[in-house]
């Protein structure tokens, strides 16, 4: 994986971007304020999207000196795959409207950089179409209603050379996102003087984003729900697509389980239980999250279920996303048990200012911060990271560590 370009190389969007948080005020001034609220948002109160963030500070590092550390190597194994740092893409839906042909730019810079990315079922670029570009992303798919449903999906999945199936399982109902309405962003999405306004008032994202997709590529439309190609983004019929998950169960992802071939990994899990049973059904990979704070306000940050969560699942890998936005927050994850972290908001950010150049900068930033932060704890491997590197901070007794620390 190539190292930090640069300044002078980067597009000037970029180049005073030193590390992720950096793209956020960026995208702030470049989107309308209805998508930047979407994107940075979460629900209710967001407090889980606080305390995901909190999570990491109760954990401090215990370095060790000395050791020798000119040379390493943030490769690591998964699925079969070797990839070139322990961090991914993770899936964020309709992409595509705040950055132009956005899931296709991100899944084209984690590639390139060799490092894994999931596409968002809720997308409004064609699975193939991503596929075609980088074949070996990940596809996330929020389950439609009936079984039928469900194997036509899985058909077309398999049919667009999808390896890595994520099976979403915290999205039963829809989340409470406050903050979306009062910013004026909907689904479907509503026309009006206000949201025409904020297009008219952010000419390069209205340009280079929205009318160039419209004329290039139409409406766009919710494209991998289904089969078959879903609704337009401003249409009512919206909202049935999104509404008919509640009476997901167990043996839906057993039925899954028996017709998929590749890789099938759940997504959502924050409980020990819900781990063990995951595997019973034949999950191959679990990923911990709360989904970034954007369904049940109040759940736990999973960064603090992480531990107990590998421990229930012996050998079977497990992942991390929400709240990471650091080398140091990814290294906190890999001691605690994480094969590897996702992060998502930030990238949906560079995206947006800088298109795939910005994705590939702050895939860079954090792969920069991973390796000097090992440097400095002493250490030359991904797998050297083990729970010895950290400790809870004197307030933090619910990180139960697996090894005894002086």
């Amino acid at each position: 994986m190539p190292a930090v370009a640069p300044a002078s190389t980067l597009p000037r969007a970029c180049r005073q971007v030193l590390c992720l948080d950096d793209f956020e005020a960026l995208a702030r001034r470049h989107l309308p304020r209805p998508i930047h609220a979407y994107i940075s948002g979460a629900v209710e109160d967001n407090r889980s999207l606080a305390a995901n963030r909190a999570a990491f500070a109760d954990l401090a590092f215990r370095p060790r000196v000395l050791a020798g550390v000119a040379q390493r190597d943030l490769g690591f194994e998964l699925f079969g795959r070797r990839y070139a740092a322990p961090i991914g893409l993770a899936p964020m839906g309709i992409s595509a409207l705040s950055a132009y042909r956005g899931d296709v730019v991100l899944a084209q810079a984690a590639q390139q950089a060799g490092v894994p990315a999931i596409m968002s079922g809720s997308s409004l670029i064609r699975l193939e179409e991503v596929m075609a570009a980088a074949p070996q992303t990940w596809f996330q798919a929020y389950l439609p209603g009936e079984l039928a449903q469900i194997d036509g999906l899985l058909d077309r999945v398999q049919a667009a050379g999808v390896q890595t199936l994520v099976i979403t399982v915290d999205t039963p109902v829809a989340a409470n996102r406050e903050n979306n309405v009062r910013a004026g962003f909907s689904t479907p999405l509503k026309p009006s003087l206000s949201l025409a306004w904020q297009g008219l008032s952010h000419p390069r994202w209205l340009l280079g984003t929205f009318l160039k997709t419209l004329l290039r590529h139409g409406m766009p439309h919710f494209e991998n729900n289904y089969a078959t190609r879903g609704a337009p983004i401003l249409s009512p019929s919206v909202l049935r697509d999104f509404s008919d998950r509640a009476h997901l169960a167990w043996p839906h992802l057993a039925a899954i389980r028996k017709r998929w071939t590749g890789q099938l990994v759940v997504k959502g899990i924050l409980a020990a239980e819900d781990a063990s049973v995951a595997r019973d059904h034949g999950a191959d990979g679990l990923i911990v999250s709360n989904h970034g704070g954007r369904q049940l306000d109040g759940a736990v940050a999973p960064l603090r279920v992480l531990a107990s969560i590998v421990r229930a699942v012996p050998g079977l890998p497990v992942m991390l996303d929400s709240g990471v936005r650091r080398g140091t927050d990814a290294v906190k994850a890999l001691a605690l048990g994480a094969r590897c972290v996702f992060v998502g908001r930030p990238f949906n950010y560079a995206a947006a200012v800088a298109g795939q150049a910005g994705v590939a900068h702050g895939i860079a930033l954090l792969r920069e911060e991973i390796s000097r932060d090992m440097a400095m704890l002493g250490l030359t491997r991904i797998a050297d990271i083990t729970p010895a590197c950290i400790r809870p901070v004197a307030s933090a007794a619910d990180f139960p560590l697996t090894e005894n620390h002086p």
